[in-house]
């Protein structure tokens, strides 16, 4: 359902019918970039978290609690963001969170306490779930306005951003203190939002009120305010979108604390291919949401959720259980091909059926099951082994497959 500003003439249509805003190709460059950017960063800082735990001083377990801080300004304001967004206008709101991520990646350098290092990064983490919000909620105008399915290479472009982001940080670590590093990243998160902001702020969205729905029992009510105010069966199919996410995610949390121990731990694999591990799952990832658009476009939502929780499922059973290293990196990577597009999919569609507050909703359930996913993982190796806790990651990918046949009524394709 193309999104059309009512104040302005009608788009002219692209061949096949498809509505063709000249602004398009910009404003999905912007946006790429922009995506790009918030994984390039949150990769930046996570590369240096050793590093600032040893600056601090911090235990093991004062750190942990010092993290939670991320995860709990991410969540905190991830709700905030879509209303945000409804009021001022989704890209504007991604420029601020822009600026406001880059300027809050060097404060936890400056840190000499756990206590301190939590507190900045309750601010780190609000700005990084504004921003996951905010551009997630571009993306989905955007993709209703092109009627393609493209999510996912939005989304392949974090993942990108996030490989980009590691690796530079490992090759620099030796040579360049915490301070220097992040602070380097602030430089280039503003440079980054200076070029690519004023492509957003140039074609604001369509404001959520002009959105047409696709079907009357989805079409949102409006309060006093002109608000969007989802329906019923919206809400109940929003939150169904957002626990697909959860599974999806909590896939991800579990394969990044616990991939290279697995392979290290149970499978005596070298360091060096145990770190590899996760690596190559976010590749394998990357490669599947980079065809993610031809796969929505050839099977439909439907087939897509489905085809992915199963094939997620099967990796996972043989990167959990195999009895070799070499069969576990070859389960990962099955495991990310996977669940590549599960998440793009269900916030997109939260996205269509509830606008901002969808994408916040799913956004915020999904980031939940990252967070999660470790713990869960910890406590089950703990009362029986890694592996078998492991397995509860392929438990969640055919739920999430199930869920996703579940959500058929709601599917265009």
């Amino acid at each position: 359902m193309p999104l059309l500003n009512k104040t302005r003439p009608a788009l002219p249509e692209a061949p096949g019918g498809n509505i063709a805003p000249p602004s398009s190709a910009r404003l999905r460059t912007a946006l790429t970039v922009f995506f790009a950017l918030d994984g390039f960063l949150f990769a930046g800082w996570v590369v240096r978290i050793p590093a600032i735990k040893h600056q601090t001083g911090a235990s093991a377990s004062a750190l942990g609690l010092a993290l939670l801080g991320v995860s709990a300004g991410a969540v905190v304001t991830m709700m905030l963001t879509g209303r945000l967004c409804r009021r001022f206008g989704s890209h504007a709101v991604t420029v601020v969170c822009g600026v406001l991520l880059s300027l809050s990646i060097a404060l936890p350098a400056q840190t000499r306490s756990a206590l301190t290092l939590g507190l900045v990064l309750l601010a780190f983490g609000a700005a990084y779930g504004g921003m996951n919000v905010a551009m997630n909620s571009a993306a989905v105008e955007l993709v209703a306005a092109l009627r393609r399915p493209v999510m996912p290479g939005f989304h392949a472009a974090f993942s990108l951003g996030g490989m980009v982001g590691a690796g530079l940080g490992g090759l620099v670590a030796g040579g360049l203190s915490p301070a220097a590093h992040l602070f380097a990243l602030t430089g280039i998160g503003l440079l980054v939002t200076a070029a690519a902001g004023p492509a957003l702020l140039r074609h604001p969205a369509p404001g959520p009120e002009l959105r047409s729905a696709s079907t009357s029992a989805s079409a949102p009510a409006t309060d006093g305010s002109g608000a969007r105010r989802p329906a019923p069966r919206a809400r109940r199919a929003v939150l169904l979108f957002g626990v697909i996410a959860l599974c999806t995610a909590y896939g991800e949390g579990a394969l990044a604390d616990w991939g290279a121990l697995h392979l290290e731990q149970d499978l005596r694999a070298h360091p060096g291919v145990a770190a590899a591990g996760y690596s190559l799952f976010a590749l394998a990832m990357t490669a599947g949401r980079l065809s993610g658009t031809t796969l929505l476009e050839r099977l439909g939502q439907t087939r897509t959720l489905v085809a992915g929780g199963v094939t997620a499922a099967a990796g996972m059973l043989l990167g959990s259980l195999a009895p070799t290293a070499w069969a576990a990196l070859l389960g990962f990577a099955v495991t990310g091909l996977g669940l590549a597009n599960i998440f793009p999919v269900a916030v997109a569609r939260a996205g269509e059926l509830s606008g901002p507050s969808g994408v916040a909703a799913a956004s915020t359930l999904g980031y939940g099951g990252m967070l999660l996913g470790p713990p869960a993982i910890g406590f089950l190796a703990d009362w029986s082994s890694l592996p078998a806790a492991l397995t509860t990651v392929a438990l969640l990918a055919t739920a999430a497959a199930v869920l996703g046949y579940a959500a058929r009524g709601t599917a265009r394709a």
